[in-house]
């Protein structure tokens, strides 16, 4: 009609998809589904990359890795119903971790509330438990508000950093919102928030660090992004230094303060122990006394959950750790540290004796009884055809991640970490190599551990993601399989696996596949790995014993993608954690040595 002004609109369903772009998305993980496909569909005529999964927890635990590899937001989407329960393990894995991570489900539309429609269940609830922040977004003008406030909480406004989870119900996906109403202030991306430091804490912080003997520097989480300041520090002060899988490559492996192979002695002999963003989780002893039995705590962390966890520090500064860490050092300008050369000294050259010992030693592992080699094998092997400088490393599952601690060096690793995800081997690959095409990105992986994602391998072909997946080959949950054998008088019930050919399913996925039982054939097989993944010329030929043509193959091998190594090793090789009494599962301490202590310790403290 003329003169009549018609409002312009637009769909709720495309305004997410928006915000995700302004947000800086460049991709997300997820399986289709009815209740999304309106964003779904909208991200896509925007460019934002999706990558299509087989199951639900691998785009969550993708999401993850790319959050952990970046620092970026990860976002993973999935449908209603066992599209989002299907998440809640990987979902739990994140919040272990403190991963900013947004999961976008799908639920049914809002007049079918209560009548039984399909895939309805009570979603936030499920998640609240296990998220930062869980919401159903019910009224199509507040969308881009409840996506902001969900992302600032993913990214620990409020608290902790976590995942968090917010769903559509497809009506209102499928509404109209004028246009006038959309702010775009909820859509502007945010700066990462710096918090620096209180003046007096750093000062007391400086006392007792300056007049520390054995200072002892702890990583996690909240120092990710504080690779030079870290390192400043270290040299300022002249300190030692402990990674942990939250943050290793943080510093690097042959820089003077690394103690890694001395960490139980850095442990029993530091005096103060400067924690940056890390929880004193079961990995730290609960940062008990008989872990740390002459140590006072200062604890530096952008979230007070890191600060006041089962010890609490002399000092405590909530701040990020970089800004509080270069006010230290500012701080200290000038005057002399009192620590003790000679111990610092004896530690640098046990950790330098202990390394190249071990190095030494991985290629001379000798096979179990069973005639198989040791899984040690696989990690010579990858030192000899890899440069950890341009190296991802993944290391997923029980047994095999206890020697990838170890063994698998890279500029970047990832691993199961504290909550003991299995599964998440195939996955993080696939998310690191979409994040860093330029890098190698190997996962060694257990069987057992190969087997919650093992069909990932087919996303891995389809999107073209050239990774290196080896699976060392045990036939058993050997952990649990070695504590049944010692300690329930040798009743071995559940956990022997089958030797399967991990290769031909790769092969039958489309994947390039070989099966490896001599360590000698390893170094070739490698070889033909980085030929795969990374267009470096023609493929060698496989050798007999590992056939790899078109007879084996389901089709023709791809001249680029991911290949899979099937390693076959000894069940005979006893782990570091399974030594170590993890699988019994002490009362007070994760290892049976420190439960012991803790017991001693209980016991006299209440004679």
């Amino acid at each position: 009609m003329t003169g009549t002004l018609v409002a312009r609109t637009i769909s709720t369903s495309l305004l997410v998809a928006q915000f995700l772009a302004r947000r800086g998305v460049r991709r997300f993980f997820g399986l289709q589904g009815g209740h999304i496909q309106p964003i779904w569909d909208h991200a896509a005529t925007l460019g934002i990359e999706i990558v299509d999964v087989r199951d639900e927890g691998a785009a969550v635990h993708m999401a993850h890795a790319h959050a952990e590899l970046t620092g970026e937001l990860g976002v993973a989407m999935v449908t209603a119903g066992p599209g989002v329960t299907n998440t809640v393990t990987a979902v739990a894995n994140a919040s272990i971790a403190r991963v900013p991570l947004l999961v976008i489900g799908g639920c049914p539309p809002r007049p079918q509330d209560g009548m039984g429609p399909l895939q309805g269940i009570a979603h936030v609830e499920v998640m609240k438990p296990i998220t930062r922040h869980a919401i159903t977004a019910r009224v199509a003008d507040q969308v881009l508000r409840e996506l902001d406030l969900a992302v600032a909480r993913a990214f620990g406004d409020g608290g902790e950093p976590g995942p968090v989870y917010i769903e559509f119900p497809t009506d209102v996906l499928r509404e109209a919102v004028a246009a006038a109403t959309v702010l775009e202030e909820f859509s502007e991306p945010k700066a990462p928030r710096v918090l620096f430091p209180d003046p007096a804490g750093v000062r007391r912080a400086v006392d007792l660090l300056w007049s520390a003997q054995r200072p002892l520097v702890i990583s996690g989480r909240g120092a990710k992004r504080a690779s030079h300041e870290v390192v400043r520090f270290l040299d300022a002060l002249g300190a030692i230094y402990l990674d942990t899988q939250e943050s290793r490559g943080l510093v690097p492996s042959d820089h003077r303060s690394q103690a890694g192979a001395m960490r139980g002695r850095a442990m029993q002999e530091a005096d103060v122990v400067l924690v940056l963003g890390r929880k004193l989780d079961y990995q730290l002893g609960y940062g008990s006394p008989v872990a740390f039995p002459q140590a006072r705590f200062i604890r530096i962390s952008d979230t007070a959950d890191e600060l006041i966890d089962n010890r609490r520090g002399e000092v405590e500064v909530l701040a990020s750790v970089g800004p509080a860490l270069d006010a230290i050092v500012a701080c200290a300008a000038g005057r002399s540290s009192a620590v003790d050369a000679e111990w610092t000294s004896a530690i640098a050259a046990g950790q330098a004796d202990r390394t190249a010992r071990y190095a030494a030693s991985l290629a001379k592992s000798p096979p179990g009884a069973d005639g198989a080699m040791h899984p040690n094998q696989i990690f010579a092997a990858i030192r000899e055809a890899y440069d950890p400088a341009t190296t991802i490393a993944i290391a997923d599952g029980g047994d095999i991640m206890s020697f990838a601690r170890l063994g698998l060096n890279g500029a970047m690793y990832l691993d199961s970490g504290a909550f003991g995800c299995l599964g998440v081997g195939v996955p993080y690959a696939i998310a690191a190599k979409r994040a860093y095409p330029s890098h190698d990105v190997i996962a060694v992986v257990g069987d057992g551990s190969f087997g919650f994602n093992a069909m990932e391998i087919d996303t891995a072909v389809r999107h073209a993601v050239p990774i290196v997946v080896i699976v060392a080959n045990n036939a058993a949950w050997n952990i649990e399989r070695h504590d049944q054998v010692t300690n329930y008088g040798g009743r071995v019930v559940g956990t022997d696996l089958r030797s399967t050919d991990y290769a031909a399913l790769a092969r039958a996925l489309g994947a390039h596949g070989e099966r490896i039982m001599d360590p000698a054939e390893l170094p070739a097989a490698l070889r033909r790995a980085r030929a795969h993944t990374n267009a470096a010329g023609p493929v060698p030929a496989a050798g007999p014993a590992n056939p790899a043509g078109p007879g084996n193959a389901a089709g023709p091998v791809p001249a680029v993608g991911p290949v899979v190594i099937d390693v076959v090793v000894t069940r005979d090789a006893v782990s570091s954690d399974g030594s170590k009494g993890l699988a019994i599962v002490p009362d007070y301490q994760a290892l049976a040595d420190w439960d012991t202590a803790e017991q001693k310790r209980r016991a006299t403290r209440s004679s």
